[in-house]
């Protein structure tokens, strides 16, 4: 039983005995660190059932504890805060219920249902950049997070093979790649394709500029579009930006330069959208989409040679990263599926069709909007694989009664529908799913565009860590006993340590500035530092000569209190576990690993280890490392971050 189990059952009987009452639970929290103690009762919320001054009662229940629990060894009471100062016995004996345990941390499973964790789920139009290394790292360390929590996890993705934006790369491949190949080029599949990706974009900005400059000079007569022409646009966005700067010169009101922002932004977007909509070049892309629903031979054999081309470059990286899944599914298969329960839904009323044969699913109700999940001339959108995807993957796996979804925060809103229309068409598992939400990752440079070719490619970002960990252990100059192979091993888990835990470290809600020189530092909470103090911990191993990992006496034993602090961090690491896999963040792993860290690293510097007074302090102090150096270990794996015996 844990401490504040047993102790919370002690001080409901302390209550009882007392003062004839009965508490219903007891409040904890940590013992601040400028008063003796190492758990605090708060005395306040006893006032419900027990009548007086708090801190009366609270010498009244601390007396009695001391009095009659052998695990209390003394206490304070501080202006209604009961402070309770555990005896030295409790921590080792809890020491030595762990101290052998290889997976301490860990539960087996507990649950006959399944979590399925989707995470990576790229397209298949360009390689994996850092935005998806953050999706990657989240989904993977959860999973890992869940299983070593008691769950039973499958790892999946879904990979988004068919739509608008594969038909972008196969197009401009087709007509400007003069046979190309990776083979041909050099270039790992993925990176070739990306860049056809961005040779789409780059002549559909030519096509709409043209369009956008023949409506605008009047060489076209403008079209009508949201109730108004497009030279109506463009004068109501200069009539706008003036409106602008003379709020700027007089009020500066913030609010209502916000919102003339806002309504710029609208316009131009309407503009941008009609004239790239209107290329000949995107014309050609829709015209390729709809040939390959319809299962036209020339297209689908490009689509099948091109997305071959990608898939062997995503396993690269993958591989690279350190990740792997358990299932692979594919929007082009999936999506029949979706619309096979889009037709049923039709007939039960869930779906409607509007007037130009687009299907929709009316949430006005739930507070939400109507959400197209039909194109009128039939094509699916990605609602309709989504759904399809949900149902596929409870057939493939019965037992998953849950799925958690690592999409970044941009897809809020469709996940809300998602969930919603899953329900209405009476799945009952659509109430165990969750969208693991994070903030996107930026650059000093600005924010990254894939079409524009402005992304962090993953592979070269993983070699430039490497790099950056090669520069950086050169100059601290320890590593004169290794091979050139054991150092490029070195370096790499170096790097990857540094930029898994700088990612990993945010809470996933937040939005991440990465800068990879000061993910790499040796000093501070960074990976390297962490992975520098368990390298410290088998050092300290190698040298010593103990090798007894038996019982160690509770009876009369003195706890320094560094030893006694680092115990009480090890004994946090099971619930931590738990929080992390309940909350669905690997940063309270990263950050409870970092704080374990830092009380080593103190008790280090002001303990004798191997210099100990006595053969017993010894052999304790040279098995608490070893239990700290495999919990930073434990934590590390369900991270996906590797320690290294030697730095």
């Amino acid at each position: 039983m844990k401490l504040q189990d047993t102790l919370e059952l002690h001080v409901k009987t302390a209550v009882k005995a007392l003062f004839q009452s009965e508490l219903e639970t007891v409040e904890f929290q940590a013992t601040r660190k400028e008063f003796a103690g190492d758990i605090t009762v708060v005395v306040f919320p006893m006032l419900r059932v027990v009548k007086g001054n708090p801190a009366v009662i609270g010498e009244q229940v601390g007396q009695y504890l001391q009095d009659n629990v052998d695990l209390v060894k003394g206490f304070n009471v501080v202006k209604g805060f009961l402070n309770i100062e555990i005896d030295d016995s409790y921590y080792v004996n809890f020491f030595n219920s762990i101290k052998n345990e290889a997976n301490y941390g860990f539960s087996d499973i507990k649950d006959d249902k399944a979590v399925m964790v989707e995470y990576s789920s790229p397209n298949t139009n360009k390689p994996l950049h850092l935005g998806h290394v953050r999706n990657v790292l989240l989904g993977y360390s959860v999973a890992e997070i869940l299983k070593a929590s008691g769950k039973k996890v499958y790892k999946t993705q879904i990979i988004n093979d068919r739509g608008i934006h594969i038909c972008k790369s196969m197009l401009a491949w087709q007509r400007y790649g003069n046979g190309e190949t990776p083979e041909s080029t050099g270039l790992k599949g993925d990176k070739l394709v990306g860049n056809y990706y961005v040779r789409f974009e780059e002549e559909l900005r030519k096509q709409a500029k043209r369009i956008f400059n023949n409506y605008i000079t009047g060489i076209i007569a403008p079209p009508v579009v949201g109730g108004h022409v497009i030279q109506q646009s463009v004068e109501l966005i200069e009539e706008l930006k003036e409106k602008k700067k003379a709020i700027i010169e007089n009020s500066n009101d913030v609010n209502e330069i916000n919102s003339i922002d806002k309504k710029i932004e609208k316009e131009v977007s309407m503009i941008n959208d009609f004239a790239r909509n209107r290329t000949e070049i995107m014309t050609s892309a829709y015209t390729m989409l709809q040939k390959w629903e319809a299962g036209d031979k020339d297209v689908v054999a490009l689509w099948k040679k091109m997305n071959g081309w990608v898939y062997d470059g995503f396993e690269v990286t993958y591989k690279n990263i350190g990740v792997d899944f358990d299932k692979y599914y594919y929007e082009s298969q999936t999506y029949l599926l979706g619309k096979e329960f889009i037709a049923e839904g039709l007939k039960t009323g869930v779906f409607f069709k509007k007037d130009d044969g687009s299907v929709w699913c009316d949430l006005t109700e739930d507070g939400l909007d109507e959400k197209i999940v039909l194109r009128s001339d039939g094509t699916a959108v990605y609602m309709t694989q989504d759904i399809g995807t949900a149902i596929q993957r409870i057939n493939d796996y019965p037992d998953v009664g849950g799925m958690v979804y690592t999409v970044g925060n941009e897809q809020d809103y469709h996940f809300k529908v998602l969930f919603l229309i899953l329900k209405k068409l009476g799945f009952d598992w659509a109430k165990n799913l969750f969208h693991l939400s994070y903030g996107m990752v930026d650059l000093p440079s600005g924010k990254m565009k894939s079409r524009e070719g402005t992304v962090v490619d993953a592979d070269d970002l993983i070699q430039e860590m490497a790099d950056t960990a090669e520069e950086i252990s050169k100059e601290l100059g320890k590593l004169e006993e290794y091979s050139e192979d054991e150092k490029k091993a070195l370096y790499k888990t170096i790097g990857l340590g540094a930029l898994k835990y700088y990612i990993l470290k945010v809470d996933p809600k937040k939005r991440i500035l990465f800068d990879p020189k000061e993910s790499i530092d040796f000093q501070g909470n960074t990976g390297p530092f962490i992975q520098y103090t368990y390298a410290r911990i088998q050092s300290i191993l190698r040298k010593s000569d103990i090798k007894d990992d038996g019982i160690m006496s509770a009876v009369g034993v003195s706890l320094h209190n560094k030893e006694k602090q680092l115990l009480k961090q090890l004994e946090q690491f099971p619930d931590v576990i738990q929080n992390a896999a309940e909350q669905h963040s690997p940063a309270l792993i990263a950050n409870y690993t970092y704080d374990v860290v830092k009380d080593f690293n103190s008790f280090y510097q002001n303990v004798s280890i191997l210099g100990a007074d006595t053969e017993e302090e010894k052999t304790f102090r040279v098995a608490l490392s070893k239990t700290v150096g495999q919990t930073i270990k434990n934590a590390f794996s369900v991270l996906g971050i590797d320690v290294p015996e030697r730095m």
